[in-house]
């Protein structure tokens, strides 16, 4: 008989704590949840305040049977789950399946998987806690009776075997209104100056850029405006009018949280957010090094606290002194969201002499280069500022005024080591400025006057959509990536060049949505329900009470949908396309990309072919159709029907009576239709 039992919830997590517990102790895996809702039914009792009907999860059996043998083998039973609410979940259906006593419960929680942590864990075993569990007991129930209760909905209206979700929907929302942002956009003309200028005294050339008139400044949006100015400044004096000199501190991003983690490894490893959380998970779970066994590598990675523990803090601080010395060392501290939990650390190394590059061949290359993320944005973290001198140099032109900025890195602190990635700004990069004086003139060389256009918000990308729900309070590191990865498998977005844009499925659910549950599909609704589970975990609210005070108002929603659909007959749009092989006019249909043509006749005729789009206004060159098409990256453009043969016209923009044609359309859209043509024929 053994001494003590320890279940986990994964092998590798199992084989990297054995090793630090002696004796007779056994470590088994209950391979996840053990335990949930049925998929057949709703599975929540309604009329008997909520209670969730849980059954033991299909192909279990065997393992179950295995866990209570060894259950009754054993002297104790440490429930050692994952340390949040889904690990706390997992250990209080553990305890009802083993029929274990709520008195007489171990449960033990660690942070990192170390010797340390797991035998002060073993030596601290607690209770369930129940404000946990019933936090993802909440969360649970209210997503299983939103997507049971909506989906049939999107049967009558859209198609069979379609759902929704509350996080999903509104991760699927954002989207689609960042799209509609994107599709009105109207870019506006907009003209800068720049003045490229020689200092006669050490012969080096600098770029200043036109300010404005007077001292004010002035915005440049007509070529004439633009005409007038150059004709003016053609023959003025450049004089430098005033210097400034200064210095710039750029303090180091705090360690990861998840949300961060997955931010950084999507821009600066091109990972997915499920890659990211699947290898994070072997990293902290245990990989097999030479003469160490198992070894947990870093801390738990799901959490959205900035802290870290005073050891880690103080490994850090030797670490960062041997190899890089006092003046790159700072005692850093970083302030966590108010709205965060704050019940586990930051995602950080757990072993700090383990140096990525030590132990690169006992890795694969993805858990190489993310340990090496992770460990290099800790150590950044306890560094010192990196130090800029810069310089604002003002220059009159007559009575205009040009103004040029340089920097000059001084001291590199942190950024020897890491510096954070960004979305859509580029790196700050040294700019020198000659040594110059003021009242000093100097010589114009060169004057370019560039036209430009406002450009629209960019499409969202996974890192910027997980910025974007954790900035509004949606989900929490446990949801980002199994929402993203969901609505990607249910083909509502899709991605390209890393950019995420609706489907045509995803617009059409999303309105429908919008149309009958806006009070659940929605921004604030969705923050207010993470508010109110983390109410249920503090203890401060009852999750029965919650899912009661959601669903009278929701089902009676959902009655007034359903009484209003009741006649409704899914009736497929036809259109004007006979069908070529048997003449009946072909009906759309909705697929994986959108809309396309289909025979009604199917499946005695199978014939399909592309739906092609066009807009009332006619072609501005030939009168012709103008076609709405879409390029690689799922871009729209507008193009003539007669396009190549007879017309040339094509656009970004919805064209106009008397448009004026766009030549860097043509060529911007050219390329985006041929590149990635030209690159499967290299591959070939």
């Amino acid at each position: 008989m053994a001494d003590k039992l320890i279940i986990v919830e994964s092998p590798a997590k199992a084989n990297t704590i054995k090793k630090f517990l002696g004796g007779s102790t056994k470590v088994v895996a209950s391979m996840g949840h053990i335990r949930d809702l049925p998929k057949s039914k709703l599975g929540v009792d309604v009329e008997n305040n909520f209670e969730p009907e849980y059954i033991n999860i299909r192909g279990k059996g065997d393992l179950i049977k295995t866990l209570k043998k060894e259950a009754k083998n054993s002297k104790k039973i440490y429930l050692a789950t994952d340390p949040d609410r889904e690990g706390e979940a997992i250990a209080w259906h553990l305890s009802h399946i083993l029929g274990i006593e709520k008195d007489n419960v171990l449960r033990v929680t660690f942070n990192e998987i170390t010797k340390g942590a797991v035998q002060e864990a073993i030596k601290k075993p607690r209770k369930i806690d129940m404000n946990l569990t019933d936090a993802q007991q909440a969360r649970r129930v209210l997503d299983r009776i939103v997507g049971y209760k909506i989906s049939p909905v999107l049967w009558k209206k859209v198609r069979r075997g379609l759902s929704a979700g509350r996080v999903q929907s509104v991760a699927v929302k954002l989207i689609v209104d960042r799209e509609e942002e994107i599709e009105k956009f109207i870019p506006e003309e907009y003209w800068n100056i720049y003045a490229i200028l020689l200092d006669d005294k050490s012969k080096k050339t600098f770029e200043a850029r036109f300010f404005g008139k007077n001292g004010k400044k002035q915005e440049l949006h007509k070529k004439e405006e633009v005409d007038e100015i150059v004709q003016k400044i053609d023959k003025a004096k450049f004089i430098i009018d005033e210097i400034k000199k200064g210095t710039k501190k750029r303090t180091p991003a705090p360690p990861f949280t998840t949300s961060t983690m997955q931010q950084e490894a999507s821009r600066k490893l091109g990972f997915t957010l499920k890659k990211t959380m699947s290898v994070a998970q072997t990293l902290y779970e245990g990989v097999k090094i030479p003469e160490k066994g198992s070894v947990g590598l870093i801390t738990y990675m799901r959490t959205d606290s900035t802290r870290i523990s005073e050891v880690a803090r103080q490994a850090a601080k030797e670490e960062i002194l041997k190899i890089y010395g006092q003046e790159y060392y700072d005692n850093r501290y970083y302030k966590t969201n108010k709205d965060s939990q704050d019940a586990h650390e930051a995602i950080r190394p757990t072993y700090i002499e383990i140096q990525p590059d030590q132990i690169k061949s006992s890795l694969t290359n993805d858990q190489y280069k993310l340990y090496k993320l992770i460990y290099n944005r800790f150590i950044a973290s306890q560094m010192s500022q990196a130090m800029y001198d810069t310089l604002s140099v003002t220059i009159k032109a007559g009575e205009y005024t040009f103004k040029a900025n340089g920097q000059n890195l001084k001291f590199k602190g942190f950024m020897v080591l890491y510096v954070e990635g960004q979305d859509n700004e580029k790196e700050e990069e040294n700019t020198k400025i000659p040594d110059l004086k003021e009242k000093q003139e100097v010589k114009k060389q060169k004057l370019e006057p560039k036209q430009s256009f406002t450009e629209p918000p960019p499409r969202y990308t996974e890192a910027s959509l997980v910025k974007a729900l954790e900035e509004k309070g949606i989900g929490r590191p446990s949801t980002y990536s199994p929402t993203i990865t969901t609505i990607l498998e249910r083909r509502y977005i899709e991605k390209a060049q890393k950019q995420l844009s609706p489907t045509e499925l995803g617009k059409i659910v999303n309105k429908l949505l919008i149309e009958n549950f806006s009070n659940v599909v929605n921004v604030e609704f969705t923050a207010q329900m993470e508010n109110e589970f983390d109410k249920i975990e503090e203890g401060s609210q009852q999750w029965k009470t919650v899912i009661k005070d959601f669903y009278g108002p929701f089902e009676q929603v959902v009655k007034k949908v359903d009484k209003e659909l009741e006649h409704v007959e899914l009736v497929e749009e036809v259109s004007d396309v006979p069908c070529d092989k048997c003449g009946k006019m072909m009906v759309i249909k909705y697929g994986r990309y959108g809309k396309f043509l289909a025979c009604p006749g199917y499946p005695e005729c199978k014939n399909a072919k592309p739906y092609i789009e066009t807009i009332d206004e006619p072609c501005p060159k030939c009168g012709g159709k103008i076609q709405i098409r879409k390029t690689k990256k799922r871009r729209n453009y507008y193009i003539c029907e007669n396009n190549p043969q007879t017309c040339d016209y094509i656009s970004w923009n919805k064209p106009k009576a008397e448009q004026k044609e766009n030549n860097k359309d043509k060529e911007e859209i050219q390329k985006e239709i041929e590149t990635p043509k030209k690159k499967q024929k290299e591959n070939k």
